[in-house]
């Protein structure tokens, strides 16, 4: 049949007769045998008209066609199971110092240990239901999915014999079209039920309906107050049928209280796994491994960025379908989070067939882009996450003015409703407060601000060490379409600010002599980090070495060299910050039991990047202490002497003063900066669409080099 990919084949011709059996009892009165009461004539058309709607309903429901997809999939295809954030976890979204406390905490409105409950379950223990979500989280789909169960009769997961019956509340737009019954009455009727109006009646007069209210706050403002009341008046006149509403959370004031309000949780890795799986699910696909390629592909660090848009339906279909395309996804995550704002401005606005016309005239996707990075970009610069409403329409007045000269008297504030509700990208979270819908979207705009307006060398002066805008400056790379040189280049000479005494200028001398003429096949930046991380055992130092080269980082993981380097330093940190740690100075004895067992001599025996340096003379070195390790039940200064041998060979045997790493607070704080901007330049030129052959071979060479200083 043509609607058993929704349903299933094997349940279709049950699914007619139940519903057939559930108009006839209600309509009829209860009967023991189909047509016992009725004529041929009659029955058939009732089965017909059983056979229509739930072809009607599948073919409106049961199938989702959205951002650019070529044919509808049927949505049990791609159905990820729903969960609900617990009703107290709801409470949090009052507050804006749990929002701001959230956000910044997880990236994310949703805490991390957040008990949540199966979608499906709490549809079937609740007979009214307010569910609740951002834009693009899945309410809707939700509702058209628990339609589809309760179609499937015994068959589905829908637990209460229910014809049910989608409303889309939106098209009340004037007091006169109000009516949820003729809603009903004209679903019926278009299908042919004899007796649509009467045997509608019946139909809600015995509970048989479950009635599926889809977007009360796309409802337009001027009659929104009838719509509730009326939804009121119809709930209680026909309080046996079960009802499930969906509703943005910040436009829901809780005005149903007979209604037990749940809000949609983010997705998890499991379910976003499903939705993958599920996604990529067509026999070629199935054949070659797709799902699982992407799935793969999203858990890599470098797709963190894809990942973290991965938390909503909207956004993972995205995903899904760049990848779908490409088989990768976009190296350059600007390019990504182009497509995300895009989407988001242009096609699931269309999709979703609201207000089309231009939301003001001239108004276009450029302009949107341009006003929406201001109010990123302002916010950013002020660690302003969530933004008052008056604010954003004093700014959205003042830009069409300048922009567009718009005229004084502009309704500042129904262009702000429009945004939020068309694009999504804008959310109210609370009353009057609004937030991006994705950090990452701020942050890309963010970015496109600073691309657009030229602000290079002020990102640099005033932001290169802060954290916050880390990603920001990957995104500005990605931006800089002409070529981003000037940005490396800029960053490059920054960072030497930091090299500003003289034993960091000496570990620097000291990682430059010796890696110099050594004939491995490792670029020198690349050596001399790891001289460093040798020196001082910090992981940010590691992560330096692997973004210069991964093999150079496997060879010191694989020799364990990496733990020689870690445990020496756990014990410098006790003696500069003049602490007392027994449980740290276990471990280098752990560390080197551990080491010994496994045969790192050998491994060693062919890590010759430094000059000089016989790395299996330091492990025969340190083997002779091995028996000296004090147990831990010995005194302090045992453990203390112990540890202090153990550094005097390292770093005598790297040829290194140790005083060089005995560094103060602010020499560390110093060196933590500049460690992090090399890094950064690296993750720049990564992300960058353009850096030009030279430019990226000098500045790789200076690398971790002392420059212009006397």
């Amino acid at each position: 049949m043509f609607f058993s990919e929704v349903l299933g084949s094997k349940i279709t011709e049950e699914v007619v007769k139940s519903l057939v059996r559930i108009f006839i009892v209600a309509g009829w009165g209860k009967v023991s045998k189909l047509g016992s009461i009725l004529d041929k004539k009659t029955e058939q058309i009732i089965f017909e008209a059983s056979h229509k709607y739930i072809k009607n309903y599948t073919m409106r429901h049961g199938y989702l066609k959205v951002l650019g997809m070529r044919e509808p999939v049927a949505l049990e295809k791609v159905y990820t199971n729903v969960r609900f954030l617990q009703k107290w976890n709801i409470r949090q979204f009052e507050s804006i110092e749990n929002l701001e406390q959230a956000y910044r905490e997880n990236r994310s409105f949703q805490s991390k240990d957040t008990l949540d409950l199966i979608g499906l379950e709490v549809a079937n223990q609740k007979q009214y239901l307010m569910v609740l979500g951002g834009p693009g989280v899945g309410k809707s789909t939700f509702l058209r999915k628990m339609g589809l169960e309760a179609l499937k009769g015994d068959e589905g997961g829908y637990s209460h014999e229910c014809i049910p019956v989608f409303i889309d509340l939106k098209r009340f737009e004037s007091k006169s079209q109000i009516d949820v019954k003729q809603g009903i009455i004209e679903e019926f009727s278009i299908c042919g039920f004899p007796d649509a109006e009467k045997k509608t009646e019946k139909l809600l007069a015995s509970g048989k309906l479950l009635i599926l209210l889809d977007g009360l706050d796309e409802v337009p403002g001027k009659v929104v107050n009838h719509v509730i009341d009326h939804i009121h008046n119809f709930c209680d006149q026909y309080d046996n049928n079960r009802f499930i509403i969906s509703c943005r959370t910040a436009a829901y004031n809780h005005n149903f209280r007979c209604f037990t309000d749940v809000a949609m949780a983010e997705f998890g890795n499991s379910q976003i796994k499903q939705f993958i799986y599920n996604w990529f699910q067509s026999e070629t696909d199935q054949k070659i491994g797709t799902a699982t390629k992407c799935w793969e592909l999203l858990q890599k660090p470098e797709n963190s960025g894809a990942k973290e848009l991965a938390n909503t339906p909207l956004l993972l279909t995205l995903l899904c379908l760049v990848y779908h395309r490409s088989q990768n996804f976009p190296n350059n995550r600007s390019v990504l989070y182009r497509k995300s704002l895009r989407l988001f401005l242009e096609e699931w606005a269309a999709e979703r067939r609201i207000m089309r016309k231009a939301i003001y005239e001239g108004l276009n996707t450029e302009h949107q882009e341009i006003l929406l990075s201001e109010i990123a970009h302002v916010g950013f610069e002020f660690d302003r996450l969530f933004f008052d409403k008056r604010d954003i329409v004093d700014k959205i007045k003042s830009f069409l003015q300048d922009n567009l000269n718009a005229p004084k008297h502009l309704a500042g504030e129904k262009i702000l409703n429009a945004i939020a509700i068309q694009q999504g990208i804008l959310i109210e979270r609370a009353e009057d407060i609004f937030s991006f819908s994705h950090l990452t979207l701020q942050e890309y705009l963010t970015a496109q601000y600073i691309v657009d307006n030229c602000h290079i060398n002020k990102l640099v002066i005033n932001y290169l060490t802060d954290r916050r805008w880390y990603e920001v400056f990957q995104l500005v790379a990605g931006l800089m379409r002409g070529g981003a040189d000037d940005l490396l280049l800029m960053m490059e000479a920054e960072a030497q600010n930091y090299l500003n005494s003289s034993k960091l200028q000496g570990l620097l001398k000291w990682a430059e002599e010796i890696t110099t003429d050594i004939s491995e096949d490792y670029n020198p930046a690349a050596k001399r980090a790891a001289a460093l991380f040798l020196a001082l055992g910090k992981d940010n130092i590691f992560e330096l070495v692997t973004l210069l080269n991964p093999k150079l980082s496997r060879v010191l993981e694989i020799s364990c060299i990496i733990n020689f380097a870690r445990a020496v330093n756990l014990n410098m940190a006790r003696i500069i910050n003049n602490t007392r740690t027994p449980r740290r100075q276990s471990t280098t004895t752990r560390t080197l039991s551990h080491a010994f067992s496994r045969s790192v001599v050998e491994e060693l025996d062919n890590f010759q990047i430094f000059k000089d340096i016989e790395f299996k003379s330091i492990v025969e070195n340190l083997k002779k202490l091995k028996n000296q390790a004090p147990s831990r039940y010995e005194p302090y200064k045992a453990h203390e002497g112990f540890n202090n041998r153990v550094s005097n060979i390292w770093f005598r045997s790297l040829k290194l003063n140790s005083d060089l790493i005995n560094l103060s607070s602010q020499e560390l704080a110093a060196l933590d900066n500049f460690i992090y901007i090399n890094s950064l330049i690296v993750r720049c030129k990564q992300a960058a669409v353009r850096v030009s052959t030279k430019t990226w071979s000098n500045i790789e060479n200076r690398m971790l080099l002392i420059q212009n200083y006397s």
